[in-house]
Protein backbone atom coordinates (compact mmCIF):
# COMPACT_ATOMS: atom_id res chain seq x y z
CA UNK A 1 0.00 0.00 0.00
CA UNK A 2 1.12 3.16 -0.54
CA UNK A 3 1.11 4.99 2.25
CA UNK A 4 2.34 8.43 1.43
CA UNK A 5 0.48 8.51 -1.90
CA UNK A 6 -2.53 8.02 -0.66
CA UNK A 7 -1.43 11.05 2.00
CA UNK A 8 -0.69 13.44 -0.80
CA UNK A 9 -4.07 12.96 -2.29
CA UNK A 10 -5.90 13.70 0.73
CA UNK A 11 -4.48 16.65 1.05
CA UNK A 12 -5.13 17.72 -2.13
CA UNK A 13 -8.39 17.05 -2.58
CA UNK A 14 -8.98 18.61 1.01
CA UNK A 15 -7.17 22.05 -0.75
CA UNK A 16 -10.00 21.56 -3.22
CA UNK A 17 -13.01 21.59 -0.98
CA UNK A 18 -11.52 24.30 1.12
CA UNK A 19 -12.53 26.22 -2.21
CA UNK A 20 -16.44 24.94 -1.70
CA UNK A 21 -16.67 27.25 1.55
CA UNK A 22 -15.84 30.72 -0.49
CA UNK A 23 -19.26 30.69 -2.49
CA UNK A 24 -21.23 31.39 0.90
CA UNK A 25 -19.01 34.16 1.83
CA UNK A 26 -20.14 36.01 -1.23
CA UNK A 27 -24.34 34.64 -0.36
CA UNK A 28 -23.39 36.33 2.97
CA UNK A 29 -21.83 39.38 1.70
CA UNK A 30 -25.01 39.60 -0.34
CA UNK A 31 -27.16 39.60 2.69
CA UNK A 32 -25.67 41.11 4.75
CA UNK A 33 -26.29 37.96 7.76
CA UNK A 34 -23.31 38.45 9.50
CA UNK A 35 -22.33 34.69 8.82
CA UNK A 36 -19.14 35.33 6.26
CA UNK A 37 -16.43 35.06 9.04
CA UNK A 38 -17.59 31.63 10.30
CA UNK A 39 -16.70 30.63 6.57
CA UNK A 40 -13.19 32.19 6.55
CA UNK A 41 -12.62 30.76 9.35
CA UNK A 42 -13.62 27.24 8.11
CA UNK A 43 -12.46 27.82 4.55
CA UNK A 44 -8.36 28.70 6.61
CA UNK A 45 -8.70 25.85 8.64
CA UNK A 46 -9.29 23.53 5.87
CA UNK A 47 -6.82 24.99 3.50
CA UNK A 48 -4.44 24.76 6.15
CA UNK A 49 -4.86 21.18 7.25
CA UNK A 50 -4.82 20.37 3.54
CA UNK A 51 -1.25 21.65 3.49
CA UNK A 52 -0.09 20.31 6.33
CA UNK A 53 -0.63 16.60 4.49
CA UNK A 54 0.35 17.42 1.24
CA UNK A 55 3.74 19.12 2.10
CA UNK A 56 5.67 16.67 3.30
CA UNK A 57 4.79 14.29 0.22
CA UNK A 58 4.26 16.71 -1.99
CA UNK A 59 7.03 15.20 -4.83
CA UNK A 60 5.35 11.63 -3.99
CA UNK A 61 4.61 10.52 -7.75
CA UNK A 62 3.62 6.65 -7.16
CA UNK A 63 0.28 5.62 -8.95
CA UNK A 64 -2.47 4.54 -7.01
CA UNK A 65 -3.68 1.27 -6.75
CA UNK A 66 -7.48 0.07 -6.41
CA UNK A 67 -6.35 -0.75 -2.78
CA UNK A 68 -5.11 2.74 -2.35
CA UNK A 69 -8.11 4.62 -3.98
CA UNK A 70 -10.50 2.42 -1.46
CA UNK A 71 -8.42 3.79 1.89
CA UNK A 72 -8.08 7.58 -0.32
CA UNK A 73 -12.31 7.66 -0.44
CA UNK A 74 -13.40 6.34 3.03
CA UNK A 75 -10.46 8.33 4.10
CA UNK A 76 -11.68 11.35 2.24
CA UNK A 77 -15.26 11.04 3.42
CA UNK A 78 -14.50 11.04 6.61
CA UNK A 79 -12.65 13.98 6.24
CA UNK A 80 -14.97 15.49 4.68
CA UNK A 81 -17.95 15.21 6.59
CA UNK A 82 -15.03 16.62 9.76
CA UNK A 83 -14.39 20.03 8.03
CA UNK A 84 -17.32 20.42 6.48
CA UNK A 85 -18.55 20.70 9.92
CA UNK A 86 -16.14 23.67 10.67
CA UNK A 87 -18.70 26.57 9.62
CA UNK A 88 -21.62 25.33 10.83
CA UNK A 89 -19.37 25.48 14.62
CA UNK A 90 -17.70 28.67 13.90
CA UNK A 91 -21.16 30.44 13.11
CA UNK A 92 -23.09 31.67 16.10
CA UNK A 93 -26.50 31.17 14.70
CA UNK A 94 -27.75 28.28 15.00
CA UNK A 95 -25.42 27.68 17.93
CA UNK A 96 -24.07 23.89 17.34
CA UNK A 97 -22.67 21.27 19.10
CA UNK A 98 -19.74 19.55 17.37
CA UNK A 99 -21.81 16.60 17.44
CA UNK A 100 -24.74 18.01 15.60
CA UNK A 101 -22.17 20.22 12.66
CA UNK A 102 -21.25 16.74 12.19
CA UNK A 103 -24.40 15.25 11.63
CA UNK A 104 -25.16 17.86 9.42
CA UNK A 105 -22.31 18.66 7.03
CA UNK A 106 -22.55 14.26 6.77
CA UNK A 107 -25.88 14.76 6.02
CA UNK A 108 -25.71 16.93 3.79
CA UNK A 109 -22.57 15.32 1.74
CA UNK A 110 -24.35 12.06 1.68
CA UNK A 111 -27.21 13.73 0.40
CA UNK A 112 -29.35 12.02 3.57
CA UNK A 113 -31.17 15.63 4.17
CA UNK A 114 -31.98 14.59 7.38
CA UNK A 115 -31.67 17.60 10.36
CA UNK A 116 -30.88 18.87 13.84
CA UNK A 117 -31.80 22.58 12.77
CA UNK A 118 -35.12 24.04 13.23
CA UNK A 119 -36.06 27.21 12.11
CA UNK A 120 -34.85 27.29 8.68
CA UNK A 121 -37.16 30.40 7.35
CA UNK A 122 -34.88 32.33 9.96
CA UNK A 123 -31.68 31.06 9.52
CA UNK A 124 -28.79 32.83 8.07
CA UNK A 125 -29.32 32.46 3.71
CA UNK A 126 -25.76 31.60 3.53
CA UNK A 127 -26.25 28.91 5.75
CA UNK A 128 -28.86 27.61 4.12
CA UNK A 129 -26.92 27.91 0.62
CA UNK A 130 -23.78 26.18 1.78
CA UNK A 131 -26.14 23.04 3.39
CA UNK A 132 -27.56 23.01 0.09
CA UNK A 133 -24.34 23.13 -1.85
CA UNK A 134 -22.62 19.89 0.47
CA UNK A 135 -25.95 17.82 -1.07
CA UNK A 136 -25.02 19.32 -4.41
CA UNK A 137 -20.91 18.53 -4.46
CA UNK A 138 -22.18 15.16 -2.61
CA UNK A 139 -24.64 14.12 -5.18
CA UNK A 140 -22.17 12.94 -7.83
CA UNK A 141 -19.47 12.61 -5.63
CA UNK A 142 -16.92 15.38 -5.05
CA UNK A 143 -14.39 12.32 -5.56
CA UNK A 144 -15.69 11.87 -9.00
CA UNK A 145 -15.18 15.47 -9.63
CA UNK A 146 -11.49 15.23 -8.50
CA UNK A 147 -11.00 12.49 -10.67
CA UNK A 148 -11.67 15.05 -13.40
CA UNK A 149 -9.56 17.82 -11.94
CA UNK A 150 -6.35 15.64 -10.09
CA UNK A 151 -5.02 14.47 -13.91
CA UNK A 152 -4.27 18.44 -14.13
CA UNK A 153 -2.13 17.89 -11.33
CA UNK A 154 -0.67 14.83 -12.45
CA UNK A 155 -2.68 12.38 -10.13
CA UNK A 156 -4.42 9.34 -11.70
CA UNK A 157 -8.32 9.33 -10.81
CA UNK A 158 -8.93 5.52 -12.45
CA UNK A 159 -8.78 3.68 -8.31
CA UNK A 160 -10.73 6.52 -6.95
CA UNK A 161 -13.47 6.36 -9.42
CA UNK A 162 -13.94 2.57 -8.65
CA UNK A 163 -13.92 3.18 -5.45
CA UNK A 164 -16.55 5.50 -5.54
CA UNK A 165 -19.09 3.95 -7.63
CA UNK A 166 -18.84 0.70 -6.68
CA UNK A 167 -21.19 -1.90 -8.32
CA UNK A 168 -23.14 -3.85 -10.32
CA UNK A 169 -23.07 -2.12 -13.36
CA UNK A 170 -21.55 1.46 -12.40
CA UNK A 171 -17.65 0.24 -13.91
CA UNK A 172 -18.79 0.71 -17.27
CA UNK A 173 -17.04 3.60 -19.09
CA UNK A 174 -19.01 6.20 -21.40
CA UNK A 175 -15.67 7.12 -22.83
CA UNK A 176 -12.14 5.82 -23.46
CA UNK A 177 -10.65 7.83 -20.82
CA UNK A 178 -11.43 7.87 -17.14
CA UNK A 179 -11.26 11.24 -16.36
CA UNK A 180 -13.35 12.15 -19.41
CA UNK A 181 -16.65 9.76 -18.26
CA UNK A 182 -15.98 12.29 -14.98
CA UNK A 183 -16.37 14.82 -17.16
CA UNK A 184 -19.17 13.59 -19.07
CA UNK A 185 -21.31 12.55 -16.01
CA UNK A 186 -20.89 16.46 -14.66
CA UNK A 187 -21.88 17.64 -17.87
CA UNK A 188 -24.96 16.04 -17.00
CA UNK A 189 -25.68 16.67 -13.68
CA UNK A 190 -24.79 20.69 -13.81
CA UNK A 191 -26.78 20.87 -17.22
CA UNK A 192 -29.84 18.90 -15.29
CA UNK A 193 -29.52 21.76 -11.89
CA UNK A 194 -29.53 24.60 -14.27
CA UNK A 195 -32.56 23.42 -16.34
CA UNK A 196 -34.03 22.61 -12.23
CA UNK A 197 -33.28 26.16 -11.09
CA UNK A 198 -34.76 27.83 -14.26
CA UNK A 199 -38.18 25.25 -14.02
CA UNK A 200 -38.59 26.33 -10.22
CA UNK A 201 -37.69 30.03 -11.09
CA UNK A 202 -39.82 30.41 -13.49
CA UNK A 203 -42.49 28.68 -11.09
CA UNK A 204 -42.58 31.31 -8.50
CA UNK A 205 -39.45 30.78 -6.10
CA UNK A 206 -37.27 33.16 -5.56
CA UNK A 207 -33.95 32.78 -7.25
CA UNK A 208 -32.36 32.21 -3.77
CA UNK A 209 -35.10 29.48 -3.45
CA UNK A 210 -34.56 27.82 -6.96
CA UNK A 211 -30.87 26.87 -6.56
CA UNK A 212 -30.86 26.21 -3.28
CA UNK A 213 -34.02 23.44 -4.25
CA UNK A 214 -32.21 22.60 -7.61
CA UNK A 215 -29.36 21.49 -5.88
CA UNK A 216 -30.53 19.54 -3.18
CA UNK A 217 -33.27 17.86 -5.73
CA UNK A 218 -30.87 16.91 -8.33
CA UNK A 219 -28.51 15.57 -5.50
CA UNK A 220 -31.58 13.73 -4.32
CA UNK A 221 -30.49 15.32 -0.83
CA UNK A 222 -34.00 17.07 0.53
CA UNK A 223 -32.50 19.90 2.35
CA UNK A 224 -34.49 22.88 2.09
CA UNK A 225 -34.54 26.63 3.03
CA UNK A 226 -38.18 25.91 4.77
CA UNK A 227 -38.57 23.65 7.93
CA UNK A 228 -42.08 22.75 5.81
CA UNK A 229 -40.14 21.96 3.00
CA UNK A 230 -41.89 22.41 -0.68
CA UNK A 231 -45.21 22.05 1.32
CA UNK A 232 -44.35 25.90 1.72
CA UNK A 233 -44.83 26.93 -1.64
CA UNK A 234 -48.11 25.23 -1.73
CA UNK A 235 -47.57 24.92 -5.28
CA UNK A 236 -48.98 22.14 -7.66
CA UNK A 237 -46.89 23.26 -10.29
CA UNK A 238 -43.59 23.05 -8.30
CA UNK A 239 -44.38 19.73 -7.05
CA UNK A 240 -44.59 18.72 -10.45
CA UNK A 241 -41.51 20.23 -11.92
CA UNK A 242 -40.05 18.56 -8.23
CA UNK A 243 -41.52 14.73 -9.70
CA UNK A 244 -39.86 15.71 -12.95
CA UNK A 245 -36.43 16.45 -11.79
CA UNK A 246 -36.35 13.76 -9.24
CA UNK A 247 -37.44 10.87 -11.54
CA UNK A 248 -34.84 12.24 -13.39
CA UNK A 249 -32.07 12.53 -10.67
CA UNK A 250 -32.77 8.63 -9.40
CA UNK A 251 -32.04 7.58 -12.83
CA UNK A 252 -28.79 6.00 -14.32
CA UNK A 253 -26.85 9.21 -15.10
CA UNK A 254 -24.95 7.15 -17.73
CA UNK A 255 -28.20 6.35 -19.33
CA UNK A 256 -28.56 9.99 -19.60
CA UNK A 257 -25.56 10.66 -21.03
CA UNK A 258 -26.17 7.86 -23.35
CA UNK A 259 -29.35 9.11 -24.41
CA UNK A 260 -28.17 12.90 -25.20
CA UNK A 261 -25.09 11.53 -26.96
CA UNK A 262 -27.55 9.54 -29.52
CA UNK A 263 -30.15 11.97 -29.71
CA UNK A 264 -32.70 8.95 -28.90
CA UNK A 265 -35.10 8.48 -25.92
CA UNK A 266 -35.44 4.88 -27.19
CA UNK A 267 -32.10 3.96 -24.76
CA UNK A 268 -34.66 4.50 -21.55
CA UNK A 269 -36.81 2.22 -23.02
CA UNK A 270 -33.97 -0.30 -23.86
CA UNK A 271 -32.64 -0.44 -20.19
CA UNK A 272 -34.37 -3.00 -18.05
CA UNK A 273 -33.67 -1.37 -14.29
CA UNK A 274 -35.30 2.16 -15.94
CA UNK A 275 -37.92 -0.03 -16.98
CA UNK A 276 -38.44 -1.72 -13.74
CA UNK A 277 -37.47 1.93 -11.53
CA UNK A 278 -40.48 3.21 -13.52
CA UNK A 279 -43.13 0.17 -13.31
CA UNK A 280 -42.00 0.43 -9.32
CA UNK A 281 -42.86 4.23 -9.05
CA UNK A 282 -46.30 3.84 -10.89
CA UNK A 283 -48.01 1.11 -8.72
CA UNK A 284 -46.71 2.59 -5.75
CA UNK A 285 -48.22 5.78 -6.56
CA UNK A 286 -50.84 4.04 -7.69
CA UNK A 287 -51.50 2.18 -4.30
CA UNK A 288 -51.53 5.01 -2.24
CA UNK A 289 -53.54 6.70 -4.40
CA UNK A 290 -56.16 4.63 -4.09
CA UNK A 291 -55.86 4.09 -0.41
CA UNK A 292 -55.62 7.74 0.14
CA UNK A 293 -59.07 8.00 -1.26
CA UNK A 294 -60.61 5.03 -0.23
CA UNK A 295 -59.87 5.87 3.14
CA UNK A 296 -61.57 9.23 3.06
CA UNK A 297 -58.04 11.17 3.92
CA UNK A 298 -58.56 12.46 0.69
CA UNK A 299 -61.78 13.64 -0.70
CA UNK A 300 -60.31 14.89 -4.09
CA UNK A 301 -58.83 12.55 -6.53
CA UNK A 302 -56.61 14.96 -8.14
CA UNK A 303 -54.57 16.06 -5.08
CA UNK A 304 -55.11 12.14 -3.47
CA UNK A 305 -52.82 11.72 -6.71
CA UNK A 306 -50.23 14.29 -6.79
CA UNK A 307 -49.81 13.71 -2.48
CA UNK A 308 -49.10 10.02 -4.02
CA UNK A 309 -46.55 10.71 -6.62
CA UNK A 310 -44.70 13.46 -4.85
CA UNK A 311 -44.17 11.43 -1.99
CA UNK A 312 -43.50 7.93 -3.21
CA UNK A 313 -41.10 9.81 -5.73
CA UNK A 314 -39.43 11.64 -2.69
CA UNK A 315 -39.02 8.53 -0.62
CA UNK A 316 -37.79 6.27 -3.49
CA UNK A 317 -35.11 8.41 -4.55
CA UNK A 318 -34.35 9.01 -1.16
CA UNK A 319 -35.01 12.90 -2.11
CA UNK A 320 -36.72 13.44 1.25
CA UNK A 321 -38.29 16.33 0.75
CA UNK A 322 -42.37 16.37 2.01
CA UNK A 323 -45.66 18.74 1.00
CA UNK A 324 -47.46 16.79 3.54
CA UNK A 325 -46.63 14.61 6.83
CA UNK A 326 -46.80 11.35 5.61
CA UNK A 327 -46.69 9.73 9.14
CA UNK A 328 -50.51 10.88 9.76
CA UNK A 329 -51.24 8.64 6.97
CA UNK A 330 -53.83 5.97 7.60
CA UNK A 331 -53.35 1.86 8.19
CA UNK A 332 -50.29 0.64 6.45
CA UNK A 333 -48.84 4.14 4.51
CA UNK A 334 -46.02 5.27 6.77
CA UNK A 335 -44.78 1.63 7.13
CA UNK A 336 -44.90 0.92 3.30
CA UNK A 337 -43.03 4.20 2.52
CA UNK A 338 -39.97 3.35 4.81
CA UNK A 339 -40.30 0.32 3.18
CA UNK A 340 -39.91 1.78 -0.53
CA UNK A 341 -36.64 3.66 1.11
CA UNK A 342 -34.75 0.26 0.73
CA UNK A 343 -35.54 0.26 -2.62
CA UNK A 344 -34.02 3.39 -3.58
CA UNK A 345 -33.30 4.38 -7.45
CA UNK A 346 -30.90 3.30 -10.33
CA UNK A 347 -27.49 2.12 -9.93
CA UNK A 348 -25.27 5.14 -11.27
CA UNK A 349 -27.50 7.70 -10.12
CA UNK A 350 -27.47 10.46 -6.88
CA UNK A 351 -29.89 8.11 -4.98
CA UNK A 352 -29.02 6.24 -2.08
CA UNK A 353 -30.66 2.60 -0.92
CA UNK A 354 -30.24 -0.67 -2.36
CA UNK A 355 -31.16 0.19 -5.54
CA UNK A 356 -33.30 -1.30 -8.29
CA UNK A 357 -30.57 -2.56 -10.45
CA UNK A 358 -30.02 -5.03 -7.33
CA UNK A 359 -33.45 -5.88 -6.61
CA UNK A 360 -33.91 -6.45 -10.07
CA UNK A 361 -31.31 -9.62 -9.53
CA UNK A 362 -31.96 -10.90 -6.40
CA UNK A 363 -35.54 -11.18 -8.49
CA UNK A 364 -34.15 -12.86 -11.52
CA UNK A 365 -32.09 -15.30 -9.27
CA UNK A 366 -34.92 -15.89 -7.01
CA UNK A 367 -36.95 -16.89 -10.51
CA UNK A 368 -34.22 -19.03 -11.29
CA UNK A 369 -33.83 -21.30 -8.10
CA UNK A 370 -37.60 -21.36 -8.80
CA UNK A 371 -37.26 -22.78 -12.37
CA UNK A 372 -33.94 -25.10 -11.05
CA UNK A 373 -36.47 -26.86 -8.55
CA UNK A 374 -38.53 -27.74 -11.56
CA UNK A 375 -35.43 -28.68 -13.81
CA UNK A 376 -32.56 -29.38 -11.77
CA UNK A 377 -30.10 -29.84 -14.92
CA UNK A 378 -31.28 -27.18 -16.68
CA UNK A 379 -28.37 -24.30 -17.68
CA UNK A 380 -30.45 -20.88 -16.76
CA UNK A 381 -28.44 -17.62 -16.88
CA UNK A 382 -29.71 -14.61 -15.25
CA UNK A 383 -30.27 -12.27 -18.02
CA UNK A 384 -30.87 -8.48 -17.63
CA UNK A 385 -32.51 -7.54 -21.25
CA UNK A 386 -30.57 -9.49 -23.35
CA UNK A 387 -27.45 -9.28 -21.56
CA UNK A 388 -26.23 -11.98 -19.31
CA UNK A 389 -25.43 -11.48 -16.16
CA UNK A 390 -21.99 -13.06 -14.63
CA UNK A 391 -22.44 -15.29 -11.62
CA UNK A 392 -20.02 -13.29 -9.97
CA UNK A 393 -22.10 -10.09 -9.78
CA UNK A 394 -24.84 -11.90 -8.84
CA UNK A 395 -22.78 -13.48 -5.56
CA UNK A 396 -21.76 -9.82 -5.07
CA UNK A 397 -25.24 -8.69 -5.21
CA UNK A 398 -26.21 -11.44 -2.55
CA UNK A 399 -22.86 -10.59 -0.44
CA UNK A 400 -24.48 -6.72 -0.50
CA UNK A 401 -27.60 -7.87 0.66
CA UNK A 402 -26.45 -10.21 3.44
CA UNK A 403 -23.59 -7.40 5.07
CA UNK A 404 -26.52 -4.81 4.32
CA UNK A 405 -28.74 -6.74 6.41
CA UNK A 406 -25.80 -7.42 9.46
CA UNK A 407 -24.94 -3.88 9.78
CA UNK A 408 -28.59 -2.62 9.74
CA UNK A 409 -29.67 -4.93 12.54
CA UNK A 410 -26.87 -4.47 14.23
CA UNK A 411 -27.05 -0.32 14.06
CA UNK A 412 -30.70 -0.77 15.00
CA UNK A 413 -29.78 -2.75 18.28
CA UNK A 414 -27.54 -0.23 19.28
CA UNK A 415 -29.77 2.72 18.93
CA UNK A 416 -32.28 0.71 20.94
CA UNK A 417 -29.90 -0.16 23.83
CA UNK A 418 -29.62 3.94 23.97
CA UNK A 419 -33.21 3.53 24.85
CA UNK A 420 -34.63 5.09 21.43
CA UNK A 421 -37.96 3.58 20.74
CA UNK A 422 -38.42 0.23 18.70
CA UNK A 423 -40.52 2.31 15.19
CA UNK A 424 -37.91 5.26 15.94
CA UNK A 425 -34.37 3.27 15.74
CA UNK A 426 -36.00 1.20 12.74
CA UNK A 427 -36.69 4.06 10.99
CA UNK A 428 -34.14 6.40 11.83
CA UNK A 429 -31.55 3.48 10.42
CA UNK A 430 -33.75 3.20 7.50
CA UNK A 431 -32.97 6.77 6.63
CA UNK A 432 -29.50 6.89 7.09
CA UNK A 433 -28.20 3.75 5.82
CA UNK A 434 -30.72 4.43 2.64
CA UNK A 435 -29.72 8.32 2.46
CA UNK A 436 -33.57 9.48 2.70
CA UNK A 437 -33.98 11.78 5.59
CA UNK A 438 -37.28 11.67 7.03
CA UNK A 439 -38.53 9.02 9.48
CA UNK A 440 -41.13 7.97 11.69
CA UNK A 441 -41.61 8.56 15.69
CA UNK A 442 -39.29 11.04 17.09
CA UNK A 443 -36.88 12.03 13.71
CA UNK A 444 -40.19 12.36 11.48
CA UNK A 445 -38.82 15.68 10.52
CA UNK A 446 -35.37 16.28 12.62
CA UNK A 447 -32.99 14.11 14.99
CA UNK A 448 -33.16 16.76 17.52
CA UNK A 449 -34.41 14.46 20.00
CA UNK A 450 -31.57 11.84 19.29
CA UNK A 451 -28.45 11.85 21.88
CA UNK A 452 -25.20 12.72 20.86
CA UNK A 453 -24.00 8.92 20.80
CA UNK A 454 -27.41 8.03 18.59
CA UNK A 455 -26.15 10.75 15.99
CA UNK A 456 -22.87 9.46 16.09
CA UNK A 457 -24.41 5.81 14.97
CA UNK A 458 -26.51 7.68 12.16
CA UNK A 459 -23.51 9.48 10.90
CA UNK A 460 -21.44 6.01 10.20
CA UNK A 461 -24.65 4.60 8.75
CA UNK A 462 -24.90 7.52 6.90
CA UNK A 463 -21.42 7.30 5.21
CA UNK A 464 -21.98 3.31 4.39
CA UNK A 465 -25.35 4.04 2.94
CA UNK A 466 -23.08 6.95 0.63
CA UNK A 467 -20.09 4.49 -0.40
CA UNK A 468 -22.27 1.54 -0.57
CA UNK A 469 -21.00 -0.37 2.49
CA UNK A 470 -18.02 -2.61 0.60
CA UNK A 471 -16.19 1.04 0.40
CA UNK A 472 -16.08 1.81 4.20
CA UNK A 473 -16.52 -2.58 5.37
CA UNK A 474 -13.57 -3.77 2.98
CA UNK A 475 -11.01 -1.35 5.27
CA UNK A 476 -11.77 -3.38 8.25
CA UNK A 477 -10.94 -6.76 6.57
CA UNK A 478 -7.82 -8.46 7.36
CA UNK A 479 -7.26 -9.16 3.77
CA UNK A 480 -7.54 -5.35 3.03
CA UNK A 481 -4.16 -4.60 4.94
CA UNK A 482 -2.28 -7.79 3.99
CA UNK A 483 0.81 -7.57 1.82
Amino acid sequence: MHVKAVQQILGLLLMLFSLTMLPPVFVSAWYHDGSAPAFVSGFLVTLLTGIAIWAPVRREGRELRTRDGFLVVAGFWTLLGLFGAAPLVFVAQPSLTLTDAVFEAVSGLTTTGATVIVGLDRLAPAILYYRAQLHWLGGMGIVVLAVAVLPMLGVGGAQLYRAETPGAVKDTRLTPRITETAKALWYVYLGLTIACTLAFWAAGMTLFDAVCHAFSTLATGGFSTHDASLGFFASPLIDVIAIVFMVLAGANFSLHFLVWQSRSLRNYGRDPEFRAYLVILAGAGLFIAAYLLLSGHHDHPGRAALDAAFTVISIMTTTGFTTSDFSLWPGLLPVLLVFIMFIGGCGGSTTGGIKVMRWLLLYRQGHREVVRLIHPAAELPVRLGDTVVPQRVVDGVWGFFAVYVVLFSTMMLMLLGTGVDQVTAFSAIATSLNNVGPGLGTVVSNFTAFEAVDKWVCVVAMLLGRLEIFTLFVLISPAFWRR
